[in-house]
């Protein structure tokens, strides 16, 4: 296969994603979901415009690493210190409901046990890119809904992290105990790394020469880069090492300078993720998995806000607070797109599993943004009364 020039292929993405974002406001639907239809029309189970999955493929990777490091930077883990109790209560319940229904769903349409144990363990998280990049900024950095959300996501993503270092483990081969303990002796590790080097070296750095904003654009970008590839070598996934370099920077006075001046950047991969998304989806399988997957996303977008807030109203949170944070993470995680590759990769589930939990994904995502921005203030709402920045 002839592989596309990069000229062509990024006038395919954005011309396609400006056009579709602008039929998408005038229908009075989220931007988000232009993306996504943009990348399953022009991708190669659609037209075929963008024809090389590999190339995909590689966009999706890079373009999910750089937004999980710049939504790391909002990741603040003080937040989390300030209501562990509450929030760690919260995740862990719901996040039992959430695996029994997605374990339920796989065991009535006949999926193996294993792989049904894996559609319930993906069920379990929500979106750190949709929680976050739907909230406006006073209300993530200063508001008691930004801090719930905040929390609950970062044990998700702790746990997801962990999922993904099982699969790891388990794609090596060999002796699974010793692959997944040193995988996880490797973690703090680079947790301690990070630290080290963004206190007594990124953040002088930074401090000196925060005149030159283009040293500060390129510190930052090879922070994230260089953490990733630590990480990778370390055994874990450039992934991993990119949500980590930018929690590492969140608690740090240079974090909020630095999410200000990267917002562009944020944006520009959060069009190629959701491109890339719609495009790497194989439309010839869609007949087989439709049934499962429109009854897990509707068992999602349905029970995720219902149990959140019940569970928060529980813990004493108020039920407008509660059924806000409820909408806001109903839906499934990029986390889970990772983790079903990730399968597939180690021979831990078939094809068919992974395409499930993608298109899963793919329905909640899209339904649960339009939820939101209907009903809630976000930057990118198509009222002016809930428009906020």
């Amino acid at each position: 296969m002839e592989h596309q020039h990069l000229e062509t292929l990024f006038f395919l993405i954005f011309t396609g994603a400006a056009v579709m974002a602008t039929l998408s406001l005038f229908a009075r639907q989220a931007m988000i979901i232009g993306y996504i239809l943009v990348g399953i029309l022009l991708g190669p189970w659609g037209l075929g415009f963008v024809n090389d999955p590999e190339l995909v493929e590689g966009i999706s990777k890079i373009g999910i690493m750089f937004l999980l490091y710049l939504l790391g930077l909002d990741l603040l883990p003080q937040q989390l210190w300030k209501m562990l109790g509450e929030a760690l209560t919260v995740t862990l319940l719901s996040s039992v409901v959430f695996m029994l229904i997605g374990f339920a769903v796989g065991w009535v349409f006949g999926y193996a046990v294993l792989e049904s144990l894996l559609l319930g363990v993906v069920m379990m998280f929500s979106s750190t890119i949709i929680g976050l990049k739907l909230l406006p900024t006073t209300t993530l950095h200063h508001k008691h809904t930004g801090q719930i959300i905040i929390s609950i996501l970062l044990i998700q993503d702790l746990i997801a992290i962990v999922v993904l270092l099982l699969l790891q483990g388990y794609g090596k081969g060999g002796n699974l105990v010793v692959s997944v303990g040193l995988q996880l002796l490797n973690l703090p590790l680079l947790i301690g790394v990070a630290w080290i080097l963004e206190k007594f070296l990124l953040e002088k750095l930074v401090m000196r020469f925060e005149q030159i904003h283009e040293y500060i654009f390129l510190l930052a970008i090879g922070w994230c880069l260089g953490m990733a590839e630590l990480a990778f070598y370390m055994g874990l996934s450039h992934e991993i090492g990119a949500l980590i370099a930018g929690v590492a920077l969140a608690s740090s006075p240079i974090s909020l300078y630095i999410t200000e001046n990267l917002k562009p950047l944020r944006d520009f991969f959060l069009v190629m993720f959701f491109f890339s998304l719609g495009a790497g989806f194989n439309l010839s399988v869609i007949h087989q998995i439709i049934l499962p997957a429109s009854l897990l996303a509707t068992a999602l977008i349905v029970l995720k806000p219902l149990v959140f807030t019940l569970l928060l109203k529980w813990s004493g949170e108020s039920i407008l607070i509660s059924r806000e944070v409820g909408f806001r993470l109903g839906q499934a995680s990029e986390f889970s797109l990772l983790i079903a590759v990730l399968a597939v990769q180690s021979g831990f589930i078939p094809d068919k599993t992974s395409y499930l939990i993608q298109l899963t994904t793919l329905l909640t995502f899209i339904f649960s943004s339009y939820i939101i921005v209907v009903n809630y203030p976000t930057p990118i709402a198509t009222s002016d009364r809930l428009r906020r920045d």
